[in-house]
């Protein structure tokens, strides 16, 4: 299976962090360019790629919905058994991306586990949690999260039962995409960069452990 990767940050880095895209934007999207940039300018070698259903709408134009589960997972199994080194690799991604890298980061051995919004319900369905997984996850884990994304609120995320090796980083009054309100006071570069330092100081952790 041959992927397109688009890389950014220094070849000689500590760490590789491999980003999928959410279900409905691409890998070169402006979130995903932006912080793929920032988390380069920290020192950190950065690629993002496409499952199979972006790669075609790329290739004809037509808007597709996102392969079925195995395919996603398929896809992100062949790209890290290609890049190699699962022991200086963090896996993750936008929403959708971020949960697929979930769901795999245990099986792969990787060293770290990036989601960027997590979707722990469908939007508007609270009942419908996507966190089964979660309550046994081993890889360290950061969940960058806005506090108004409507995929799951603080207020419900504190009652679920989230392994101990999750952490999270909320994203001040973000929504899915980390944009506030211009009545915050805050821009969307603002918690982008905030973002970018929480993942840092997480990052630098991990380079620690053994």
């Amino acid at each position: 299976m041959t992927v397109d990767i688009i890389w950014n940050g220094p070849q000689t880095a500590d760490l590789t962090i491999i980003l999928a895209h959410g279900a409905g934007a691409p890998m070169d999207s402006p979130f995903m360019t932006e912080m793929a940039q920032r988390l380069a300018t920290h020192g950190y070698r950065v690629g993002r790629f496409e499952f199979p259903y972006m790669a075609k709408r790329r290739m004809d134009g037509k808007k597709r919905p996102p392969d079925r589960a195995p395919v996603l997972i398929e896809t992100f199994h062949s790209l890290i058994n290609h890049i190699g080194a699962p022991e200086r690799l963090v896996i993750g991604g936008k929403s959708m991306g971020g949960r697929i890298a979930s769901m795999i980061a245990d099986d792969m051995t990787v060293k770290g586990l990036l989601c960027l919004g997590y979707p722990f319900h469908p939007t508007g369905k609270p009942e419908k949690t996507r966190i089964d997984h979660l309550h046994t996850l081993k890889t360290p884990t950061l969940i960058c999260h806005g506090t108004r994304d409507p995929f799951g609120s603080p207020d419900e995320i504190a009652k679920y039962s989230l392994s101990p090796a999750v952490l999270m980083h909320w994203v001040e009054d973000g929504n899915h995409d980390f944009t506030p309100r211009k009545s915050s006071g805050r821009d969307t570069g603002q918690n982008l960069d905030d973002c970018a330092r929480a993942i840092h100081s997480f990052l630098q952790n991990l380079i620690s452990l053994p």
